[in-house]
């Protein structure tokens, strides 16, 4: 058996390529959009994929199922009580699926959302017939290193999360746990996925050290275990909605090996001038130093695609502006999520904008001491903390509005932008992207705090009363 885990750190994605030795046949699941790893490795291995088997219809990143469909040939399948607009398969309960050697079984696994399902993987088809354990269980969302899928998403729009946290219950407690406890588990996400609220860094585990160690598996009711594992959740980022939704349409498909065009910084302007949005990937203290009036910064080097969903509206055109050599990782980047639009990047963006003074602004980033003075002696500052509920429960600045990064967009009604602004986060690459978005909607003057909280907190004179528990 071929069994490779594709981990994409950048959206905490992990993927799947199973294939049969004997047969050369295999399969693909929950691929990323762009699909040139698989097919390459496909190609190494000497294998054919066959089927794209998606657990769900996923919030958080554009599934790659459509693009492996025309680059193989290969079906399409989902869960029975998947709808799609394009040709799909739909997979029973207890379905068996032969490669050869290699078995699969199918468990629908619903919670996370209606249609999610498992995959349960034998060696082969000998040893699940002779009852010994599976080689491991692909989860889905459903069970996660750590913790479980949520049942709150945007994703799962026309059913409550008090009753979709109910199937959770009852799909981890008679379909997953029911497996033997030397399964190994391999979920869709690790850390920093907005899915779950207590992902593990380790992207596989058994089914016994699970049992052991979830908190989301301790012995209780599922009313409780209801409430448990919806209380504390983040606020997921506003694309989510979006690409659960692309998920289920016919698209256009990424052409993810050639790059934007280059544009000149006339060009850029006109095409800002028309509506599009500047994405500035460059890294927040180069942002700070010189920038295009009006666009946004979300460095490539941090979750670059997540963020970027957050500040800018799904289907908007977007120019970029990255350092040299960068622009295809930041189209496809995009493309990861659903974000299509790019018309094309600026060139030489140093030299451009050093000819065009009248067309940069410098950002505004103060230190602890400079917020502290602003606290001091600015009567009308506007603070605003741009972690999410979780990180704000540990402590905050004293009447800081708390608003979610990923939530950014929604609520700027809710911000004056005629008073002086200073925006934090936990260690100031959020904080760059919130003060760009607020300056670009006309927010005159707004500054971000360099190292953001850890960087209050942790000051020699920090702890002077202004610093509060939500």
């Amino acid at each position: 058996m071929i069994f490779e885990q594709h981990y994409l750190e950048c959206l905490s994605q992990a993927s799947y390529l199973i294939g049969d030795q004997t047969t050369g046949r295999a399969v693909v699941v929950d691929p990323r959009r762009d699909v040139a790893p698989y097919l390459e490795s496909a190609g190494e291995h000497g294998l054919t994929i066959e089927l794209v088997i998606e657990t769900h219809f996923h919030a958080d990143f554009l599934s790659g199922h459509l693009e492996m469909a025309e680059a193989t040939g290969a079906t399409i399948a989902y869960g029975a009580a998947a709808e799609t607009e394009f040709e799909s398969r739909k997979l029973a309960d207890g379905e068996v699926i032969s490669l050869g050697d290699v078995v699969l079984e199918i468990r629908h696994t619903p919670g996370h959302t209606p249609e999610s399902i498992s995959v349960v993987v034998w060696e082969t088809g000998a040893a699940r017939e002779s009852g010994e354990p599976p080689y491991g269980v692909l989860t889905g969302d459903t069970l996660f290193v750590g913790d479980v899928g949520r049942p709150d998403l945007l994703s799962s729009k026309g059913t409550t999360a008090e009753d979709l946290g109910a199937q959770l219950y009852r799909s981890l407690h008679d379909r997953l746990l029911t497996l033997p406890d030397a399964t190994r588990v391999f979920p869709a996400h690790g850390a920093g996925s907005a899915c779950g609220k207590n992902l593990s860094t380790e992207t596989s585990s058994t089914i016994g050290d699970q049992r052991a160690t979830n908190y989301a598996l301790a012995p209780m009711s599922e009313d409780e275990f209801v409430r448990v594992v919806t209380e504390g959740q983040t606020a997921p980022p506003a694309y989510f909605s979006f690409d659960a939704m692309r998920n289920r349409e016919e698209r256009p498909l990424l052409d993810e090996h050639t790059p934007p065009p280059a544009l000149s910084l006339d060009e850029v302007v006109r095409h800002q001038r028309s509506g599009a949005v500047v994405l500035d990937a460059r890294d927040p203290q180069d942002f700070a130093a010189g920038h295009l009036l009006g666009s946004i910064n979300v460095g490539m080097a941090g979750r670059y695609a997540e963020f970027a969903g957050g500040v800018v509206q799904p289907g908007a055109p977007i120019v970029l502006v990255v350092e040299a050599g960068q622009e295809l990782e930041a189209k496809n980047r995009l493309a990861r999520i659903g974000f299509d639009r790019v018309i094309g990047f600026l060139d030489d963006p140093i030299a451009a904008l050093s000819a065009n003074p009248d067309d940069v602004r410098r950002g505004s980033r103060v230190d602890v001491d400079g917020l502290r003075s602003a606290l001091d002696s600015v009567d009308d500052l506007q603070v605003v903390d741009v972690r999410q509920p979780g990180e704000t429960e540990g402590g905050h600045l004293d009447g800081a509005i708390l608003i979610p990064l990923t939530q950014l967009n929604r609520e700027l009604g809710t911000l004056d932008a005629s008073r002086p602004t200073i925006v934090y986060c936990a260690g100031g690459y959020r904080s760059s992207i919130a003060a760009s978005r607020l300056a670009a909607a006309g927010f005159d003057d707004v500054s971000d705090l360099l190292g953001g909280y850890e960087a209050w907190r942790t000051a020699a004179d920090g702890a002077d009363g202004r610093v509060g528990a939500s």
